[in-house]
């Protein structure tokens, strides 16, 4: 199986994708991973994607791609693959479609973690981060024992500027820009699924498992 996991920030998207990945016995691919291994590999496409991460800038299509294919293509991604962050545009998906083609292969479904935006910015403008160690705590669903101190090592706890609730919003609504022609895609298509992403986490991923080809 060949699956794919769309969801805005804060859908719970990438703990969804691993649990599926676990649970069918496929290998989860996550872009910004596979980004961040690339970079410190050394190898041509990975010196590349370095270049533009390290200028903040979006690594462009053609070597997202490549290295996507590359990915898929080893050995552990024989029995299927959760792509979890891939495609995001449009674009993206053409190609990925186009590339597989080629190979006489296909994306078999793909899901959609549907959250209102409302929770969203609930979900993420709660979110605060150890200043040391990086363990991250929410307001509501998983506060620390003392306001504003880390449990694991005192540190300090600190919200992120794109944690703000103006932020998320303006990031929700680009992501929602970006991906509406991506769902209308793969609607069209007749693989997507469209799964509610506002219950609890056991049941989101069963109503996925429930869903699959």
């Amino acid at each position: 199986m060949r699956l794919i996991l769309l969801g805005a920030p804060g859908s719970g998207k990438g703990t969804q994708a691993k649990n599926i990945a676990e649970k069918v016995g496929i290998t989860h691919v996550a872009s910004g991973d596979l980004f961040r291994a690339a970079a410190t590999r050394g190898d041509e496409l990975g010196n590349q994607a370095k270049h533009y991460m390290e200028q903040g800038l979006l690594v462009p299509d053609e070597i997202t791609i490549k290295m996507i294919l590359e990915r898929i293509d080893a050995p552990d991604c024989s029995k299927g693959v959760m792509l979890d962050g891939f495609p995001r545009t449009l674009e993206q998906a053409k190609a990925l479609d186009q590339a597989l083609g080629d190979k006489k292969l296909k994306i078999d479904r793909v899901f959609y973690i549907n959250v209102s935006t409302d929770e969203l910015v609930r979900r993420l403008s709660g979110r605060f981060i150890c200043r040391k160690c990086q363990a991250p705590y929410h307001k509501v669903s998983s506060p620390p024992k003392k306001e504003g101190v880390c449990d694991k090592c005192g540190g300090e706890l600190y919200q992120r500027a794109d944690d703000t609730p103006e932020t998320v919003r303006k990031r929700i609504d680009v992501y929602t820009k970006e991906t509406s022609p991506l769902i209308d895609y793969y609607n069209k298509a007749k693989k997507l699924v469209e799964i509610d992403g506002e219950g609890n986490i056991d049941s989101i991923t069963k109503n996925i498992i429930a869903a699959l080809p």
